[in-house]
């Protein structure tokens, strides 16, 4: 070969390592059919958008199960493995039907004829093959719950309410259903009721009556053992989440003290005889064993970081999903085996994550940070704040924080009251002055960082999606002063035509939060919505949204941009074909290179 030349020197770009991140093939931990173990269902992006595949363990072999243009991740296996029922909306919309096809491969077809499209509300299904329960929410109809049983010649339904309920758990006779409800309009805090099949009533269990405040329960799942009565439940009691054992024939409530700090959930191993506990606490997260005969805690050897989903399997090995912030995720075996290897590329690592305690205006505030590896400060620095809003940040590898590292800035996750994995009043400290309590604790962070030097103040970035995405959006606007630059994906923009246009699980939600409809309490909604405060905005502001979100809807945005518009203010819009964010990879690194290439434009140099 001869020497390199301008002509035959290859000019191609090399592809920057934080697209790399989001191209590298991923899965999701596998769900297994409960009486046909080896059948499974993984969610990967290995074609470039999320789909479900059907895995065969006995030969190995791993087929495509859905192919939609804008990607595809809800999907159940029936106890049987025999079937894939999965969700079919349109274009990311959230409202559609279940399709079934066989766990070989074949035709779609309905898997519920006579029921109309809704949004989902949970889905159960029995080991007869036939026995179905399936949760529907529409506008029209609140919550309702339909049983197909063999030999119907329709779906039958047993539950209705205005409220917001869903499908818990189908007991493993298929005899009884555990619905979680919100009869009594506390949207955060479900109510729990156990009927058979026809509706009738056989237990209920409520901790939202009695208290001063009001307390949650969850569905975790029935015993997986024929005729066993036993439901196992996430209760808040104690004032964070933690499993107990209800026998819902007895009533017999079983506490468990498990002596870990933070929240606590829980699944069955197999064979009834014990726990998997997911233990949660100050952002990271592992796995202990309980075994119900001796009552002892052990511990499941996981690395440092956080495991966002275990399966303990009938030979009593344990599966999980694991990653850090420095490491990408990958699914584990306690056998030692790596569970699904997905071909191609790996995902290059980041940079750890350190964690920072501030005191804020609630109590402590906790907030995980990176920072190039060597740089010192002060530096150009990204506040991503996180959606849910009951959720949090944690020590887990997230494409988008680590581009803007790779691009020379610090980013600031903060956990503020609202999150989750920090006691129940943490949490629900987020119905008090909604979207201003959370920016109060964003403040507090944003001042350490400053004063701490990590970062520069005259370079700061609010940015988020989802409820991050309102954050910044009300942000930018009640702090105009303090950001540089606000970047808004999918966010709440004006909430009073937001709760108008979004899906009615929301609508209640919101409700829970404000205490009322915008009719009830306006003065709330007014004091809390982005667009009260638009024409205070200073920063430059970029927002992405999907055209077909139903939650935070299109209309809400565009009366936002508009406003901005009117007044010349410097923002761009950029409006993409899918619903609440998107499942198409290209898509996905297309929308941060937007951003950070606005964050480069209007930041100083």
């Amino acid at each position: 070969m001869g020497p390199m030349t301008e002509s035959n020197r290859d000019t191609t770009p090399a592809v920057p390592d934080w697209e790399k991140r989001f191209r590298a093939p991923r899965v999701s931990l596998p769900d297994w059919a409960e009486d046909a173990p080896d059948r499974s269902l993984f969610v990967s992006n290995a074609t470039g958008t999320y789909e479900l595949y059907a895995w065969d363990r006995a030969t190995g072999e791993q087929r495509r199960a859905t192919d939609r243009a804008n990607g595809t991740t809800d999907g159940v296996l029936s106890p049987d493995g025999d079937w894939i029922w999965w969700f079919s909306d349109k274009d990311g919309d959230e409202f559609g039907v279940w399709l079934r096809q066989p766990f070989a491969g074949g035709a779609d077809t309905e898997a519920v004829p006579g029921l109309a499209p809704s949004y989902p509300a949970g889905l159960a299904l029995g080991r007869d093959g036939h026995t179905a329960v399936v949760g529907r929410s529409t506008d029209d109809d609140g919550t309702t719950i339909h049983v197909v049983r063999p030999g119907s010649d329709a779906p039958a339904e047993i539950y209705r309410h205005r409220e917001s309920a869903g499908v818990g758990d189908l007991s493993h006779d298929g005899t009884l259903i555990a619905i979680e409800h919100t009869e009594h309009g506390d949207a955060m805090h479900s109510a729990l009721r156990v009927v058979r099949l026809d509706g009738t009533t056989v237990a209920e269990l409520d901790d939202t009556k009695g208290g001063e405040e009001e307390l949650g329960l969850e569905v975790l799942g029935f015993a997986p053992v024929e005729g066993d009565t036993r439901l196992l439940v996430g209760h808040q009691r104690r004032g964070r989440w933690e499993p107990m054992v209800w026998d819902v024939a007895s009533g017999e409530e079983t506490d468990l003290v498990l002596d870990l700090p933070g929240d606590v959930s829980a699944e069955w191993y197999p064979d009834g005889s014990a726990l998997l506990v997911a233990h949660e606490f100050e952002a990271r997260g592992d796995l202990w064993r309980y075994a119900f005969a001796t009552g002892a805690l052990t511990k499941v050897d996981t690395p440092p970081g956080t495991v966002s989903g275990a399966s303990a399997r009938p030979d009593g090995s344990i599966e999980y999903l694991w990653s850090s912030a420095a490491e990408p995720p990958v699914v584990r075996s306690t056998t030692g085996a790596v569970v699904l290897d997905p071909p191609g590329a790996k995902a290059p690592g980041s940079v750890p994550v350190e964690d920072v305690w501030v005191e804020g205006p609630g109590g402590r505030v906790h907030a995980l940070v990176q920072k190039p590896a060597g740089a010192t400060g002060p530096l150009p620095t990204v506040f991503e704040i996180h959606g849910g809003p009951t959720w949090h940040d944690s020590d887990s590898f997230a494409a988008g924080p680590a581009a803007w590292v790779d691009h020379g800035f610090a980013v600031v996750r903060v956990n503020y009251r609202g999150s989750t994995g920090y006691g129940r009043e943490w949490t629900d400290a987020l119905k008090h002055r909604v979207g201003l309590i959370e920016l109060e604790d964003i403040a507090a962070v944003r001042e350490w960082a400053v004063a701490s030097g990590l970062a520069d103040p005259d370079r700061l970035v609010l940015a988020g999606g989802s409820w991050g995405g309102y954050l910044t959006l009300l942000g930018v606007g009640t702090q105009p002063g303090a950001w540089a630059v606000g970047l808004a994906a999918v966010p709440v923009a004006d909430y009073v035509t937001a709760y108008e246009d979004e899906m009615e699980a929301l609508k209640a939600l919101d409700r829970t939060l404000f205490g009322g409809s915008p009719e009830e309490v306006p003065d709330r909604f007014h004091v809390s919505s982005p667009l009260t405060y638009v024409d205070d905005v200073k920063a430059p502001v970029y927002i992405s949204a999907g055209v077909n979100d139903p939650r935070c809807p299109i209309r809400q945005i565009d009366h936002y941009v508009d406003r901005l518009a009117a007044r010349d203010a410097v923002h761009e819009v950029y409006r993409y074909d899918a619903g609440h964010g998107s499942l198409v990879v290209e898509e996905r690194i297309k929308q941060v290179a937007l951003e950070l290439d606005f964050a480069r434009r209007h930041l100083p140099s």
